[in-house]
């Protein structure tokens, strides 16, 4: 049974979560290696670093505003499912079974629509963040390489991920502002239109993993 909570469910908070791995972030190849026993490690959140980017940003502001009719469109359905299955609850006793049988199938056909549409909305919409998140990591990589290298890092961890092995940092080693300034700096956007209308927010789903180079 769908109701209200559906919504809300589909109006959780955006995050582009750009998940990348420890082993990725340490292919970047060309940093400087310290002699052995004094390697020197970085702490980064990619994900924070893809999302917070000036065009991260931009184009996650942009892809809600893509999807706020089909938000509409879904918010829409559910009220509508909501408000027959509440007349089926308080009317049910007085009907016949057959009007009490048609309104149950009536009721059981708009379910499966929503249903339908909110999956394939929540895929369409995975998709295009992952493009973002992939599009942006291509980039940035190349930007966390040469950070990394004139820092004189062995390798950058990445803490983005519940699965990461990283246990306590010193503050002082986490580089994700670093990262952000420097990518803003060689990747400058112009700024966002302010949004018209309504605000969207992402269907509820999985995280998305850009596709690295």
């Amino acid at each position: 049974m769908f109701h209200s909570s559906t919504i809300r469910v589909l109006a959780l908070g955006l995050g582009c979560c750009a998940l990348i791995s420890t082993s990725a972030l340490a292919q970047t190849g060309g940093a400087a290696r310290p002699a052995a026993g004094s390697a020197k490690v970085g702490i980064i959140n990619i994900q924070e670093a893809i999302q917070t980017c000036n065009e991260g940003k931009k184009e996650i502001d942009a892809l809600n505003q893509r999807f706020t009719p089909k938000q509409n469109e879904l918010r829409s359905q559910s009220e509508e499912i909501d408000g027959l299955t509440k007349q089926l609850e308080a009317q049910g006793a007085k009907l016949s079974d057959d009007e009490r049988a048609t309104r149950l199938r009536t009721l059981e056909a708009k379910k499966k629509v929503f249903q339908r549409n909110f999956d394939d909305a929540k895929a369409e919409y995975q998709q295009a963040e992952q493009d973002i998140a992939t599009r942006i990591y291509q980039k940035m990589a190349k930007v966390l390489e040469k950070l990394s290298s004139d820092r004189g890092y062995s390798v950058v961890l990445d803490v983005s991920t519940a699965q990461s092995p990283v246990l306590w940092v010193n503050p002082g080693t986490v580089i994700t502002k670093d990262l952000i300034d420097a990518y803003n700096a060689e990747a400058p956007v112009a700024a966002a239109k302010p949004a018209t209308g309504g605000t969207a927010t992402r269907p509820a789903g999985g995280t998305t993993t850009p596709k690295r180079p």
